[in-house]
């Protein structure tokens, strides 16, 4: 697929930290409870830390006690990718930034208590929060 931003490998491992390579160009996980936004509870914006591309809005994020910040539906159904991962003996869907093709986690069906039904489990490393101005 053809993404609006594009960078080669080599860009993106100077313009990335090991670990945010790992998770957005190699479709790595961080581990559990150990990500800086699993407990953000402030109004604002989760974006792209690869492009920028705005993804998820504070107010559907909710404490689904997997150990990664998870929401229940993305900001604009065009903002993100949808791509069946068979990887670890699962059938999962892996959900990436439309924009410019990084990987920020996980969709699961397995969320009763939100209005969707819908987990997205996000990496913190993959995305960065603006907290909305007053």
């Amino acid at each position: 697929m053809k993404y609006e931003v594009f960078k080669t490998d080599q860009q993106w491992q100077e313009e990335l930290s090991d670990v945010e390579y790992h998770v957005l160009r190699m479709a790595g996980t961080e581990r559990a409870y150990t990500g800086e936004l699993l407990d953000e509870k402030r109004i604002g914006t989760y974006s792209c830390r690869g492009c920028g591309a705005e993804l998820f809005e504070a107010e559907t994020k909710f404490d689904s006690h997997c150990g990664w910040p998870s929401f229940y539906k993305s900001r604009d159904n065009e903002a993100i990718e949808y791509i069946e991962d068979r990887s670890h003996g699962m059938v999962r869907t892996e959900v990436r930034c439309a924009k410019c093709g990084c990987h920020l986690g996980h969709l699961f069906d397995d969320a009763p208590q939100t209005p969707t039904g819908n987990r997205y489990c996000i990496n913190s490393v993959s995305i960065t929060f603006q907290a909305q101005q007053d």
